[in-house]
């Protein structure tokens, strides 16, 4: 039986299991589950990934979810075909994991949360929700010292993305950056 990939077509997790695949030479059946018309909530699907999620792989009875669980299996599995993607080495092995622990904790959390806020929320009827990034808080003054530098050493990033030169000017402007940029 060839492995089957449950997924939608341009979901980002679907895409992360289907380049892994592709990357091993595995043979799968694609089969659609339509996100837009709520197919992964229904029972049908839940029966098999309980969180409503896709996607999920079923490799000859083995019922697999969560794309990062799958594609290290798909890597072990087929480690003899295809483009090496896991290492055997203990050290390679643990850089591996550090490096995918990374990527998991501290650049999908943000980027994800971006994708759906400024593609995926319209995609199912919703709109971007501006207003979380109206409001200054830390994270915007944390940017004034070493931005300061970047631009005082000729490092300039903000004025050529219109965006980020307004958030800039508003927040080097501030009184409170004024009273304090020069020195304590």
């Amino acid at each position: 039986m060839v492995l089957k990939l449950y997924g939608f077509t341009t979901s980002t997790c679907t895409l992360r299991v289907a380049v892994v695949l592709k990357e091993k030479n595995v043979p799968f059946e694609f089969i659609s589950v339509d996100l837009t018309k709520g197919a992964h909530k229904a029972p049908e699907f839940t029966a098999y990934q309980p969180f409503g999620q896709v996607p999920y792989i079923d490799d000859n009875g083995l019922i697999l979810y969560e794309s990062r669980a799958i594609c290290r299996y798909i890597a072990a599995k087929y480690a003899s075909q295809g483009t090496p993607l896991l290492p055997t080495d203990p050290t390679a092995t643990a850089l591996f994991e550090q490096a995918a622990s990374t990527e998991t904790s501290n650049y999908d959390p943000f980027v994800s949360g971006l994708a759906w806020e400024l593609k995926f929320a319209m995609w199912f009827g919703g709109k971007t929700d501006e207003a979380p990034g109206n409001d200054i808080t830390l994270a915007d003054l944390f940017h004034l010292p070493y931005g300061s530098v970047l631009l005082g050493i000729g490092l300039d990033e903000f004025s050529s993305r219109p965006n980020v030169a307004r958030w800039w000017k508003d927040i080097s402007s501030r009184a409170s950056w004024e009273a304090v940029k020069g020195g304590i």
